[in-house]
């Protein structure tokens, strides 16, 4: 998510109301009845909650210092059924949860708002105060609460094991990976499904009639899924950053994951170096970078993979990064580094802090980064260690984002279909494929799948999406605008972020603010707006598609990208590099 906000939300005018907001009729009656959550906890929904200080685990002490800064921040446990189709077995979970109480009292107070960051696996439990401080408008109208989903941070963690086979097949592999976590009676509770439950409850149990909610990334799926079951009980919500919610799974929003990557590069970072010459010295041509960094060895050295995976790709996430990204592509294109693999990260990263223009957050990125790289080397060394003996060791492993998307619908399971998925991968997305394997869910059966909404009953809604996001693709999030029942698209046009609100313009804010304030959603479904520059740049420039009537038409692989992709084919080898997941580097980069 971008941290540098410039400006604040602009007051709505009589205008901007009267010519591009309407408040459509409210939703009618619910064809059937929404779960009750307080009747299917029984005693549970009479527990007494012990509100206290909060602790913030791996967030920076000058953070946790703002946090506390919000009115009214307090945490709690709250005990939930382990699962909610049978509660009454009494069995239960701890669900972490952090409140604020910032929403003036009186008839203007909205009632609550949940948050979610994402993942799956993303800790929400910061994130109440995080939103209170990042939206003051709203959180005069709203408490913001955070919480950490079943099986993530301080609620009920979920770890799985499994006894590591005798063999270099990594179809055996991943099955007794799967196999292991399957075994552990929690797993099948790690759900969307379940954690739509227990939000519904923490509305119960702090008494209010209707709850909104913010959710970036899969937390727009866990949004989506909550409002399709609980629709009565759903108030504002935004999702910011979508996943494609018009299929029964999450696959779809993996399968697009490394083409949107190869797109963003290509279409986004590199003509941004190339507008910089002076300080890259890579030239003003974006397919000669390409060019050179793949004669460098690309994403086919493990060298260029840890770039890649620590400074590159976070920064896709977060386009106020762009200018270390660049620092990065170009001095792997430059070094001329010896020794042992860490010493060239040392001596490369070395380099990237003579280029001009980084400031004091650029450093600290930097510094995280390499210590990450540095860790994925450790790993590296550790597994090549580990498979030179027989003896079978046990793994353990945190299992949450595996069996959350694995879990919520059926993915292929035709090893052949992801044997062509990754051969294809090689040709059409070249950037990421070294780093990709067969998915842990084409091994995990699953019976589960999102409720479809109900267009009688489903709220309105707003999805927000940028052009190259690079995580959860803008094809996902229109698709997801014209699927749901009564949702409006705000589309950002030439921006790469991943999670937009509170953007800073008025464009895409206005909307959103005005929105949760009143319930009204902009007269049109799809709403264009511009991006703000990026880094050391005073305009926007035009990369990727076009936006017509709101809406941005880009192809996955664009003429720029099929130029990039023969450049890479030309040159590749035939050389293999070591899986992501065995390298030491994340596996959902």
């Amino acid at each position: 998510m971008r941290k540098y906000f410039r400006g604040g939300i602009a007051a709505l005018t009589g205008a901007l109301i009267a010519t591009s907001i309407v408040l459509t009729p409210a939703a009618g009656a619910a064809a059937k009845q929404d779960p009750d959550t307080q009747k299917l906890a029984g005693a549970l929904a009479t527990q007494k909650v012990t509100w206290e200080e909060c602790a913030f685990p791996g967030v920076a002490p000058e953070t946790v210092a703002k946090f506390k800064t919000v009115k009214g921040l307090a945490c709690a446990t709250i005990q939930v059924p382990r699962d909610w189709h049978n509660p009454a077995d009494g069995n239960t979970i701890g669900i972490r949860v952090s409140k604020t109480e910032t929403a003036y009292k009186g008839t203007s107070r909205q009632g609550i708002a949940l948050v979610n960051p994402g993942g799956p696996g993303g800790s929400g439990l910061p994130w109440g105060a995080a939103m209170a401080l990042r939206t003051p408008v709203l959180a005069g109208q709203y408490d913001f609460i955070g919480f950490d989903p079943r099986g993530v941070g301080l609620s009920s963690p979920l770890t799985c094991s499994y006894t590591v086979p005798n063999s270099t097949d990594i179809n055996v592999l991943n099955k007794a990976k799967v196999d292991g976590c399957l075994e552990n009676p929690l797993t099948q509770f790690i759900t969307t499904e379940q954690t739509a439950y227990d939000m519904d409850f923490i509305r119960v149990v702090l008494g209010e009639k209707k709850m909104s909610y913010i959710g970036y990334s899969y937390g727009t799926w866990l949004g989506t899924w909550y409002a399709a079951t609980f629709p009565s009980k759903a108030h504002r919500f935004l999702l910011d950053s979508a996943v494609d919610a018009s299929q029964s799974t999450l696959e779809n929003t993996w399968d697009l994951q490394p083409r949107t990557r190869d797109r963003q590069f290509q279409e986004a970072l590199l003509p941004f170096m190339a507008r910089s010459d002076a300080k890259y010295g890579q030239g003003t041509d974006p397919m000669e970078i390409r060019r050179n960094w793949e004669k460098a060895g690309g994403t086919r050295e493990f060298i260029g993979q840890l770039f890649v995976a620590w400074f590159v790709i976070p920064a896709m996430y977060d386009t106020s990064q762009y200018h270390v990204a660049a620092s990065a592509v170009a001095s792997v294109i430059d070094a001329a580094a010896q020794g042992t693999e860490s010493e060239k990260v040392e001596q490369i990263v070395a380099k990237m802090l003579t280029i001009p223009g980084l400031t004091d957050e650029n450093k600290a990125f930097i510094a995280k980064a390499k210590t990450n790289a540095l860790a994925a080397i450790a790993k590296k060394e550790r597994v090549a260690v580990k498979t030179t003996t027989a003896a079978a060791e046990v793994e353990t492993w945190d299992a949450t984002f595996e069996a959350i998307r694995c879990q919520d619908g059926q993915w292929n399971q035709n090893l052949h279909y992801w044997n062509y998925w990754l051969a294809d991968l090689t040709v059409n997305a070249p950037f990421i494929a070294p780093f990709m394997s067969t998915p842990l869910c084409a091994y995990w059966p699953t019976k589960n799948s999102m409720p479809k909404p109900d267009k009688k009953t489903f709220p309105r809604l707003l999805v927000a999406q940028s052009e190259l996001d690079a995580a959860t693709a803008y094809e996902g999030g229109l698709a997801t605008a014209k699927a749901l029942p009564n949702a409006k698209l705000i589309s950002v046009d030439n921006e790469g972020s991943h999670g937009l609100f509170p953007y800073n313009t008025d464009c895409v804010d206005d909307p959103i603010v005005f929105y949760f304030q009143t319930g009204a959603t902009p007269r049109k479904q799809f709403t264009g707006c511009q991006a703000l520059p990026l880094p050391n740049e005073d305009k926007t420039f035009d990369v990727g598609g076009k936006l017509t009537n709101g809406k941005v038409k880009i192809k996955m692989i664009t003429p720029a990208v099929k130029e990039a992709n023969k450049i890479v084919k030309d040159l590749l080898s035939g050389s293999s590099t070591a899986a992501a997941d065995e390298s030491g580097m994340p596996a959902n980069l």
